[in-house]
Protein backbone atom coordinates (compact mmCIF):
# COMPACT_ATOMS: atom_id res chain seq x y z
CA UNK A 1 0.00 0.00 0.00
CA UNK A 2 1.24 3.54 -1.21
CA UNK A 3 2.33 6.35 1.93
CA UNK A 4 -1.15 8.17 0.73
CA UNK A 5 -3.53 5.23 0.24
CA UNK A 6 -2.25 4.40 4.19
CA UNK A 7 -3.20 7.82 4.95
CA UNK A 8 -6.93 7.91 2.86
CA UNK A 9 -7.64 4.38 4.94
CA UNK A 10 -6.80 6.25 8.32
CA UNK A 11 -8.50 9.39 7.49
CA UNK A 12 -5.98 11.55 7.63
CA UNK A 13 -6.00 12.71 3.73
CA UNK A 14 -9.20 13.32 1.86
CA UNK A 15 -8.87 11.54 -1.23
CA UNK A 16 -8.58 14.39 -3.73
CA UNK A 17 -5.56 15.49 -1.73
CA UNK A 18 -4.29 11.93 -2.14
CA UNK A 19 -4.74 12.34 -5.99
CA UNK A 20 -2.90 15.77 -6.05
CA UNK A 21 -0.08 14.55 -3.59
CA UNK A 22 0.57 11.40 -5.42
CA UNK A 23 3.99 12.89 -7.63
CA UNK A 24 5.38 13.09 -4.01
CA UNK A 25 4.40 9.36 -2.58
CA UNK A 26 7.79 8.30 -2.09
CA UNK A 27 8.72 11.39 -0.61
CA UNK A 28 5.70 11.11 2.29
CA UNK A 29 6.99 7.13 2.46
CA UNK A 30 10.77 8.64 2.98
CA UNK A 31 9.53 11.44 5.71
CA UNK A 32 7.76 8.00 7.46
CA UNK A 33 10.72 6.49 7.99
CA UNK A 34 12.25 9.59 9.22
CA UNK A 35 10.07 10.09 12.08
CA UNK A 36 10.59 6.61 12.52
CA UNK A 37 14.47 7.18 12.95
CA UNK A 38 14.29 10.24 15.01
CA UNK A 39 11.81 8.19 17.31
CA UNK A 40 14.40 5.27 17.39
CA UNK A 41 16.79 7.59 18.45
CA UNK A 42 14.99 9.28 21.39
CA UNK A 43 14.41 12.50 19.54
CA UNK A 44 10.80 11.98 18.94
CA UNK A 45 8.66 14.69 17.03
CA UNK A 46 5.13 16.53 16.82
CA UNK A 47 2.79 16.73 16.65
CA UNK A 48 1.64 13.19 17.34
CA UNK A 49 1.68 11.68 14.19
CA UNK A 50 -2.55 11.46 13.63
CA UNK A 51 -2.10 15.26 13.22
CA UNK A 52 0.95 15.50 10.89
CA UNK A 53 -1.63 15.80 7.88
CA UNK A 54 -3.85 17.60 9.64
CA UNK A 55 -4.20 20.69 7.39
CA UNK A 56 -4.91 17.98 4.62
CA UNK A 57 -7.60 16.01 6.10
CA UNK A 58 -10.43 18.12 4.65
CA UNK A 59 -10.75 18.33 1.05
CA UNK A 60 -8.71 20.07 -1.73
CA UNK A 61 -12.13 21.22 -3.15
CA UNK A 62 -13.19 23.04 0.01
CA UNK A 63 -10.22 24.97 0.05
CA UNK A 64 -10.46 29.10 -0.24
CA UNK A 65 -8.03 30.13 1.57
CA UNK A 66 -4.18 29.33 2.13
CA UNK A 67 -2.48 30.11 4.84
CA UNK A 68 1.40 29.44 5.32
CA UNK A 69 3.59 29.20 8.35
CA UNK A 70 6.98 27.63 9.09
CA UNK A 71 6.61 24.92 11.24
CA UNK A 72 4.88 23.43 13.97
CA UNK A 73 5.14 25.22 17.50
CA UNK A 74 8.60 23.78 19.39
CA UNK A 75 6.23 23.64 22.72
CA UNK A 76 5.33 19.83 23.35
CA UNK A 77 1.70 21.11 24.87
CA UNK A 78 1.20 23.37 21.67
CA UNK A 79 0.87 22.21 18.08
CA UNK A 80 -2.35 20.60 16.58
CA UNK A 81 -1.17 20.08 12.83
CA UNK A 82 -2.58 23.20 11.64
CA UNK A 83 -0.23 26.33 11.16
CA UNK A 84 -0.32 29.20 14.15
CA UNK A 85 -3.20 27.08 16.23
CA UNK A 86 -2.51 25.53 19.43
CA UNK A 87 -4.26 23.62 21.85
CA UNK A 88 -7.62 24.77 23.26
CA UNK A 89 -5.73 24.75 27.20
CA UNK A 90 -2.82 25.98 26.15
CA UNK A 91 -2.12 29.41 27.82
CA UNK A 92 -0.77 32.34 27.53
CA UNK A 93 -0.87 32.29 23.88
CA UNK A 94 1.88 31.82 21.55
CA UNK A 95 3.04 35.77 20.74
CA UNK A 96 2.15 35.74 17.00
CA UNK A 97 -0.82 34.15 17.20
CA UNK A 98 -1.81 37.23 20.55
CA UNK A 99 -0.69 39.57 17.60
CA UNK A 100 -3.10 37.76 14.95
CA UNK A 101 -5.75 38.27 17.23
CA UNK A 102 -5.60 41.66 17.55
CA UNK A 103 -5.33 42.09 14.16
CA UNK A 104 -8.17 39.85 13.27
CA UNK A 105 -10.04 42.68 16.24
CA UNK A 106 -8.93 45.86 14.51
CA UNK A 107 -9.24 44.28 11.17
CA UNK A 108 -13.01 42.79 11.56
CA UNK A 109 -13.81 43.83 14.96
CA UNK A 110 -14.23 40.07 16.22
CA UNK A 111 -13.24 39.67 19.83
CA UNK A 112 -11.36 36.53 19.66
CA UNK A 113 -11.43 33.50 21.92
CA UNK A 114 -9.90 32.52 24.91
CA UNK A 115 -7.53 29.78 23.39
CA UNK A 116 -5.41 29.05 20.12
CA UNK A 117 -7.51 26.65 18.58
CA UNK A 118 -7.85 27.52 14.98
CA UNK A 119 -9.81 24.32 13.71
CA UNK A 120 -12.99 27.07 12.99
CA UNK A 121 -11.01 28.38 10.44
CA UNK A 122 -10.01 25.34 8.69
CA UNK A 123 -14.10 24.18 8.48
CA UNK A 124 -14.65 27.56 6.66
CA UNK A 125 -11.72 26.08 3.88
CA UNK A 126 -8.60 28.16 5.46
CA UNK A 127 -5.76 25.73 5.12
CA UNK A 128 -3.19 26.30 7.70
CA UNK A 129 -0.24 24.69 6.60
CA UNK A 130 3.18 24.80 7.76
CA UNK A 131 6.16 24.41 5.53
CA UNK A 132 7.36 21.72 7.58
CA UNK A 133 4.87 19.33 8.74
CA UNK A 134 6.79 18.37 12.17
CA UNK A 135 9.58 19.02 14.20
CA UNK A 136 11.99 18.07 17.21
CA UNK A 137 10.43 18.79 20.50
CA UNK A 138 12.09 22.08 22.15
CA UNK A 139 14.18 22.88 19.04
CA UNK A 140 12.68 25.33 16.37
CA UNK A 141 13.45 24.60 12.65
CA UNK A 142 14.90 21.61 13.55
CA UNK A 143 12.79 19.27 10.60
CA UNK A 144 13.98 22.61 7.94
CA UNK A 145 15.31 21.03 5.11
CA UNK A 146 14.73 17.18 6.07
CA UNK A 147 12.31 16.58 3.38
CA UNK A 148 8.78 18.35 4.01
CA UNK A 149 9.04 21.33 1.55
CA UNK A 150 8.74 18.89 -1.28
CA UNK A 151 5.60 18.06 0.12
CA UNK A 152 3.90 20.93 1.22
CA UNK A 153 5.42 22.90 -2.17
CA UNK A 154 3.27 20.25 -4.33
CA UNK A 155 0.17 21.16 -2.05
CA UNK A 156 0.69 24.55 -2.99
CA UNK A 157 1.29 24.13 -6.99
CA UNK A 158 -1.98 21.76 -6.88
CA UNK A 159 -3.91 24.60 -5.22
CA UNK A 160 -3.13 27.26 -7.72
CA UNK A 161 -3.65 24.48 -10.43
CA UNK A 162 -7.43 23.70 -9.04
CA UNK A 163 -8.16 27.48 -9.29
CA UNK A 164 -10.39 29.26 -7.61
CA UNK A 165 -11.95 30.94 -5.93
CA UNK A 166 -8.69 30.95 -3.91
CA UNK A 167 -6.45 33.48 -2.03
CA UNK A 168 -3.72 32.94 0.04
CA UNK A 169 -1.72 34.81 3.15
CA UNK A 170 1.99 35.08 2.76
CA UNK A 171 3.19 36.41 6.25
CA UNK A 172 7.08 36.92 6.10
CA UNK A 173 9.67 36.77 3.60
CA UNK A 174 9.63 32.99 4.44
CA UNK A 175 6.26 32.78 3.43
CA UNK A 176 6.18 35.00 0.62
CA UNK A 177 9.28 32.85 -1.00
CA UNK A 178 6.55 30.86 -2.27
CA UNK A 179 4.48 33.35 -4.27
CA UNK A 180 5.48 31.97 -8.02
CA UNK A 181 4.14 28.77 -7.04
CA UNK A 182 0.74 29.66 -6.66
CA UNK A 183 0.48 31.24 -10.39
CA UNK A 184 -2.66 33.36 -10.37
CA UNK A 185 -3.83 32.88 -7.24
CA UNK A 186 -4.03 36.45 -5.21
CA UNK A 187 -2.01 36.66 -2.54
CA UNK A 188 -1.90 39.26 0.94
CA UNK A 189 1.56 40.13 1.98
CA UNK A 190 2.57 41.25 4.98
CA UNK A 191 5.30 41.12 7.46
CA UNK A 192 5.04 38.22 9.82
CA UNK A 193 2.94 38.12 13.16
CA UNK A 194 5.91 37.76 15.68
CA UNK A 195 6.88 40.13 17.89
CA UNK A 196 10.17 40.75 16.31
CA UNK A 197 8.07 42.10 12.80
CA UNK A 198 4.47 42.70 13.46
CA UNK A 199 5.20 46.50 14.21
CA UNK A 200 7.02 46.70 10.67
CA UNK A 201 3.75 46.14 8.52
CA UNK A 202 1.59 43.30 10.15
CA UNK A 203 -0.55 45.85 12.36
CA UNK A 204 -2.89 47.73 10.35
CA UNK A 205 -2.29 45.36 6.95
CA UNK A 206 -6.32 43.93 7.29
CA UNK A 207 -5.74 40.46 5.87
CA UNK A 208 -9.03 39.10 6.77
CA UNK A 209 -11.10 41.46 5.21
CA UNK A 210 -8.60 41.78 2.22
CA UNK A 211 -9.01 37.96 1.51
CA UNK A 212 -12.64 38.32 2.10
CA UNK A 213 -12.77 40.66 -0.82
CA UNK A 214 -10.40 39.25 -2.92
CA UNK A 215 -12.43 35.74 -2.72
CA UNK A 216 -15.79 38.21 -3.42
CA UNK A 217 -14.02 39.45 -6.55
CA UNK A 218 -13.74 36.01 -8.14
CA UNK A 219 -17.40 35.46 -7.22
CA UNK A 220 -16.94 33.72 -3.95
CA UNK A 221 -18.09 33.62 -0.42
CA UNK A 222 -16.54 35.54 2.05
CA UNK A 223 -15.06 33.54 5.15
CA UNK A 224 -16.22 33.91 8.54
CA UNK A 225 -13.37 34.39 10.58
CA UNK A 226 -15.12 34.05 14.04
CA UNK A 227 -14.05 31.94 16.16
CA UNK A 228 -16.66 29.96 18.83
CA UNK A 229 -15.43 30.09 22.29
CA UNK A 230 -16.13 26.72 22.73
CA UNK A 231 -17.01 23.63 20.62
Amino acid sequence: MSALAGLVEKGRVAPDWAEALAPVDEQIAAMGRFLRDENAAGRGYQPSADRIFRAFERPLADVRVLVVGQDPYPNPTHPIGLSFAVERHVWPLPPSLVNIYVELRDDLGIVPPRHGDLSAWADQGVMLLNRSLTVRPNDSNSHQGKGWEAVTERAIVALAERGGPCAAILWGRHAQSLKPLLGPVPCVESAHPSPLSARRGFFGSKPFSTVNRLLEEQDGDPVDWTLPEYN
